[in-house]
């Protein structure tokens, strides 16, 4: 089990930001430029730089480039629901189309999230949600894999949630959520039945359980025009 290349690259580019190669507002070097340093296809390259910018560590601005993205001002939500249980209470019918499904050792930042090792495998998923057959979002999902272990990929597939719930008594507990708005890539655009550049909004959330062991690390994008948080204060 290993690393696929484009997280390799990923995680030296994450390095390189740490190291301050590369601070934040400054314009990475072109996808080219990339290609040609890291000996790696431009497809592979632009995988693993749009992996950092669904991660927010990135962001594209049309016709300059792609630059280390600026701390952005966070707004906290209350309350934990999962994608099923949210559109369940609405009245509507929910369900998902797996895209990958894949055990592999953890990138830095699902490393720096989960509170794990570079020993401890974790399960990685990509799923397109549905809304009364409707794509509303594209997700990855993070989870270590000993939280999963022994679930069939049904159970997990379909609703991580509950069936933690019922198959493992584990209690779901706090999430950090961290809304921005951007761009659809050409990618999220076929997967969502959008046009490439239209507007979506993209949650990064990193869920807890009870006794607060952070278990699920999620990047989601959901189409801007479907789909809308709100808060609620106190």
């Amino acid at each position: 089990m290993g690393l696929p290349i484009y997280i390799q690259i990923h995680n030296e580019i994450k390095r390189n930001i740490e190291a301050n190669r590369w601070k934040i507002g400054d314009r990475i070097p072109s996808e080219r430029e990339l290609s040609t340093d890291f000996g790696v296809s431009r497809m592979t390259l632009r995988q693993a730089i749009q992996t950092l910018v669904d991660e927010g560590i990135l962001e594209r601005r049309v016709g300059s480039g792609t630059f280390v993205a600026n701390q952005k001002v966070q707004e906290k939500m209350s309350g934990v629901t999962g994608f099923t249980d949210l559109m369940l209470a609405q009245g509507k019918k929910p369900s998902s189309k797996t895209i990958s499904y894949h055990t592999m050792e953890p990138s830095l930042s699902e490393m720096e999230k989960l509170h794990i090792t570079q020993d401890q495998a974790v399960l990685r998923m990509e799923r397109i949600r549905y809304c009364d057959e409707i794509p509303i979002c594209f997700e990855v999902a993070t989870v270590p894999e000993n939280i999963v272990a022994g679930l069939e990929k049904s159970e997990v597939t379909s609703s991580l949630y509950r069936t933690l719930e019922q198959k493992k008594n584990l209690q779901i507990g706090k999430a950090q959520q961290t809304v921005s708005a951007m761009l659809a890539s050409e990618r999220i655009a076929e997967y969502l039945n959008i046009k490439r550049g239209d507007a979506i909004l993209r949650l990064r959330q990193i869920t807890s359980l009870q006794d607060g062991r952070p278990f699920e690390y999620v990047r989601t994008q959901y189409v801007g025009d479907r789909f809308e948080f709100y808060l609620e204060k106190e």
